[in-house]
């Protein structure tokens, strides 16, 4: 299985928006452009902005791998977002679309890959496919590789021992003296220490919080959240629980990274 290309397309014209995302989908329909040696095109995964604005905010949250700009833009043009774009600390590629050519020798000093003119055409677009991929190969996606069976937690409850398996954990949520260990089914106490418990499994869950770890693999989507007594902030959704898990301003980016790492688009 190959991981998906991530684009980001950026205009301020919805029927140039929507008219890029269906040469996009023909292109994936295709292949990467049927000529010989060119690598195959994996699956891609399309967002859109309306303005150089909403494009920045979601490059700081999303694994964005291309970016499709238009350069004439209301507030922002296309050629200041490019700039910003370089502080980042993994820039994607640039491309920038538009309708005036008279930019390219700019567009190029910014690094740009290449430079499309409208209307854009499908074998034009294959080939600019075909340059973005010989420099973001995406790499298999790994086979998920959960705990094993045979790794589990005891939990004493009531007089009652019972083994909780590793792999059925989404996170571990630190309450006063004691852990609460959360499955889809149930919630457990454990006495342990939440240090003790990332120490152990850190390979298997990411720090969130100074409460709270989560199991990677069951990593979703990162949102807006407000915490009543942190005030606005961000949290965590999880498959297999409905409730949002509060994320720390110190924790941020590890979060951002693993859902990276995980291919995830929701974010």
């Amino acid at each position: 299985m190959i991981a998906p290309l991530h684009i980001l397309l950026v205009d301020d014209e919805a029927l140039a928006r929507s008219r890029l995302q269906t040469l996009l989908a023909d292109a994936a329909a295709a292949g990467a452009g049927a000529a010989p040696g060119e690598p195959a095109l994996p699956p891609l995964v399309v967002q859109q902005a309306d303005c150089a604005d909403a494009a920045w905010a979601l490059l700081q949250t999303q694994p964005i791998a291309l970016v499709l700009l238009d350069i004439h833009m209301p507030g922002l043009d296309g050629l200041s977002l490019a700039a910003r774009m370089r502080s980042l600390p993994q820039p994607p590629a640039l491309v920038f679309v538009t309708a005036d050519g008279l930019h390219a020798v700019n567009a190029f000093e910014l690094d740009a890959l290449d430079y499309l003119t409208k209307p854009v055409r499908l074998a034009r677009l294959r080939q600019t496919l075909a340059k973005v991929l010989r420099l973001h190969k995406p790499a298999p996606v790994p086979a998920d590789e959960p705990p094993t069976p045979a790794s589990a937690l005891l939990i004493l409850d009531r007089g009652r021992t019972e083994r909780v398996p590793l792999a059925e954990v989404l996170y571990f949520k630190a309450e006063l003296k004691y852990v609460t260990v959360r499955t889809a089914a149930q919630s457990y106490i454990l006495d342990s220490a939440l240090n003790d418990l990332e120490t152990q499994h850190a390979a298997h869950f990411l720090r969130i919080h100074r409460n709270a770890l989560v199991a990677r693999r069951a990593l979703r989507a990162l949102e807006k959240y407000f915490d009543p007594e942190e005030g606005e902030g961000w949290a965590v959704r999880l498959h297999g629980i409905h409730e949002p898990l509060a994320v720390s301003r110190r924790q941020l980016a590890g979060v951002r990274a693993a859902l990276r790492d995980i291919g995830n688009p929701s974010v």
